[in-house]
């Protein structure tokens, strides 16, 4: 005889009947299940340039690098091992790097970036400066392994600056970097003053 088949008979003999906490089976804790993948790497539309090179006052040559695809990068609201974000950042800065490197990214002596982010797709509203972990360790990638910039202080870098991007359709969210050489306005024969203006690209 079980203890609580103990306990039940013992309360029909007094007439009653077996307490609630004593007849009480302490249930199983459900087990959380995985969230569903959210299937294939996709390619997010390009960010509009034109709207973020109307916020610098002396904007030269520009380039849209869409990083490679990786399915973690590092928010600020994380709670991982830090072994784990030390592979992360060592893979998020070799990404930039050879990206800069296979592009062909000229030396700037100044320049502002923006980070774009593509969330998944979601009914939740997102905060792209939580990513802004991600987004330092492409800049570091950039400037300290890539070449980019003299150095990443306030004398040579404006930003990174986050701007929500379009979503992806499928896989995780990833990020879009826009470079934006900062040069001094130059004045034309007429006294206008005008700006050097690249072309973008926008390539996986």
């Amino acid at each position: 005889m079980t203890a609580a088949q103990c306990r039940e008979l013992m309360a029909s003999r007094r007439g009653g009947k077996a307490s609630p906490a004593a007849a009480a089976v302490p249930k199983k804790k459900a087990r959380k299940k995985p969230s569903a993948h959210p299937g294939p790497p996709s390619t997010p539309p390009a960010p509009a340039i034109e709207p973020l090179l109307s916020m610098l006052s002396a904007p030269g040559r520009d380039w849209t690098l869409l990083m490679p695809y990786v399915e973690e990068l590092l928010t600020s609201n994380q709670r991982l091992h830090h072994m784990a974000v030390h592979r992360i950042r060592q893979q998020l800065r070799k990404d930039a790097a050879d990206l800069a490197i296979a592009r062909r990214l000229p030396r700037l002596k100044r320049a502002a970036i923006f980070y774009v982010l593509h969330p998944r797709s979601t009914a939740r509203k997102r905060d792209p400066g939580n990513w802004s972990p991600t987004a330092k360790h492409y800049v570091d990638g950039l400037v300290t392994d890539g070449g980019l910039l003299p150095d990443d202080n306030h004398e040579f870098l404006m930003g990174p600056i986050p701007i929500m991007g379009e979503p992806v359709t499928t896989g995780f969210a990833r990020m879009s970097l826009v470079i934006v050489e900062l040069v001094d306005s130059l004045t034309s024969g007429n006294g206008e003053s005008v700006t050097g203006i690249g072309h973008p690209t926008y390539e996986n």
